[in-house]
């Protein structure tokens, strides 16, 4: 199971939690692989744009109903970030690359998500950057550090250009045995459904 996503996605945060313990369930491991969504956008769906330019009222609201509805449901807190949305992810996303090998992803990217989407802080600036590497137990000196290397940087950007070849459009998007395709936290009772029917088959 391979889990293309950028932090800066609510949706995404939703999600990514709710993935783990279904992984864990069928033992089946995810593959985290980190994007820029921003470049997803900017590449092949430039429509997300456009509807932040001219959005629907309605919509509007059912969204953000239903975005509260989702994240009771999970048992996170999320609202709009106030102040800064969206976001620049950059330096956070190269940061799940960077630690990916440590195996601190998973908490890093955790608490990237808590910070933007419950507590609205710009994950894009270095100080709060900071104290996440405090609050999961990594040296900032040595994290940024690491998110400048080039190769981390190149992994980024491979990441978000196989996606992009894959027939992705956004974040989250999930593979299933390398071609099987979904997207949103929405079709994760699908994913459900293809790994039971995957087990009657094995």
């Amino acid at each position: 199971m391979e889990f293309f996503f950028d932090c800066s996605s609510p949706w995404t945060y939703l999600a990514f939690h709710n993935i783990q313990p279904l992984a864990k369930e069928f033992n089946e491991p995810i593959v985290w692989r980190p994007i820029l969504v921003g470049g997803i956008f900017n590449s092949i769906n430039p429509s997300v744009y456009a509807s932040r330019e001219h959005p629907v009222p309605a919509k509007q609201r059912y969204t953000a109903k239903d975005m509260q509805d989702w994240a009771r449901s999970a048992g996170l807190r999320i609202k709009m970030p106030p102040t800064v949305f969206p976001v620049n992810s950059v330096k956070a996303m190269r940061g799940c690359i960077y630690l990916a090998p440590e195996g601190k992803l998973v908490a890093f990217a955790t608490a990237v998500f808590e910070s933007y989407w419950s507590d609205d802080k710009d994950i894009s600036q270095d100080t709060v950057l900071a104290e996440i590497c405090a609050r999961v137990g990594v040296d900032s000196d040595k994290f940024f550090a690491g998110i400048a290397d080039p190769a981390v940087k190149q992994t980024l950007k491979e990441n978000t250009d196989d996606v992009i070849k894959r027939g992705g459009f956004g974040s989250p998007t999930i593979y299933l045995d390398g071609t099987d395709m979904y997207f949103g936290n929405d079709r994760l009772p699908l994913i459900r459904e293809a790994l039971q029917r995957r087990g009657k088959a094995a």
